[in-house]
């Protein structure tokens, strides 16, 4: 009897330390709920009067009703097609020689790790090194002079300096690891039965890769890619650090243009005094969110669907 009777009061203990803890945990996570409600609330209410046809196909302007982020978004859009390109083929292609082609040794020990540490890394130190290397080393203008048939030719190459193109190569630089990591895990939940079945009808490794565990494997790819771009479109502190124009009135036209970007623009309005422009600001955070939940919708459903396909 005393054994039973000090068991249930152990037992109404735990019960009761069970229900401590799950309002303590109940209660942490609906800190973080509300308070995004809040934040979104608050921003819907400021940004929503601002919201417009102008709104969206002006250019920027001192004057709060004049003003507009055509050139930020068409410079976001420039930003993640250019990052898209450079990140992409060479994310999988990594992905892909880390774990159908390299040989488990301790330099592919390092390599994995320094992966995971790059993912972790702040923004703003990618966007120091893109202002070292891609602006400041690769921007260096270099003038050749040669000789053609006896005539002196003089020719100056500017490199890439504070244009598209070393932005893009800075993002790419910070996406990179998330993409490899991502597209790794895909590659890594493609059955190995699949790739001997596949063998065994005669295929050679390429062949196996390309039919087998790639078709298998995009869903998770899409999802890591469109995800790590998702950060990527969001991120100020790289392109302030390699001097992107805080105020354009242009649409860039090649990857080799000076740009701004929603980030910037967004700074912009919130650093000045003028309270209309602190509305301009929301309104622009609604656009990019719109832009953010919209990639996060097709990352969805591309997995979806293909994931439908792999299956059937």
């Amino acid at each position: 009897m005393q054994t039973t009777s000090q068991f249930n009061q152990r037992l109404a203990f735990r019960e009761a330390i069970g229900k401590v803890l799950y309002f303590v945990f109940l209660s942490a996570v609906l800190v973080g709920i509300i308070g995004l409600v809040v934040l979104l609330a608050q921003i819907l209410v400021q940004g929503v009067p601002w919201l417009s046809w102008h709104f969206l196909s002006d250019y920027p302007s001192r004057h709060a009703e004049e003003a507009g982020l055509l050139s930020a978004l068409a410079g976001t859009i420039w930003l993640m097609v250019l990052t898209a390109a450079l990140t992409v083929p060479i994310g999988v292609g990594a992905a892909i020689y880390l774990e159908e082609y390299a040989p488990r040794n301790w330099i592919t020990n390092i390599i994995e790790i320094n992966l995971s540490n790059l993912a972790g890394v702040p923004s703003i130190v990618y966007g120091l090194l893109g202002l070292a290397v891609f602006v400041q080393f690769f921007g260096l203008a270099v003038l050749v002079d040669f000789q053609i048939l006896g005539v002196d030719v003089y020719m100056r190459f500017t490199g890439f300096g504070r244009t598209l193109l070393a932005a893009a190569m800075t993002l790419a630089l910070l996406v990179l690891p998330i993409v490899i990591l991502a597209s790794r895990e895909a590659i890594r939940t493609v059955p190995n039965s699949h790739r001997q079945a596949a063998f065994a009808l005669g295929a050679d490794k390429w062949q196996v890769i390309r039919g087998v565990v790639l078709p298998s494997a995009i869903p998770g790819i899409l999802t890591g890619t469109i995800l790590a771009m998702s950060r990527a479109i969001g991120e100020a502190a790289p392109i302030i650090a390699i001097g992107a124009l805080v105020y354009a009135t242009f649409i860039p036209t090649s990857p080799l243009d000076g740009y701004t970007a929603l980030p910037l623009q967004i700074f912009n309005w919130v650093s000045r005094p003028q309270e209309e422009f602190r509305g301009l600001a929301a309104a622009g955070i609604i656009v990019l969110l719109v832009i953010l939940l919209s990639m996060n919708a097709g990352a969805i459903l591309l997995r979806d669907r293909y994931q439908v396909k792999t299956d059937d």
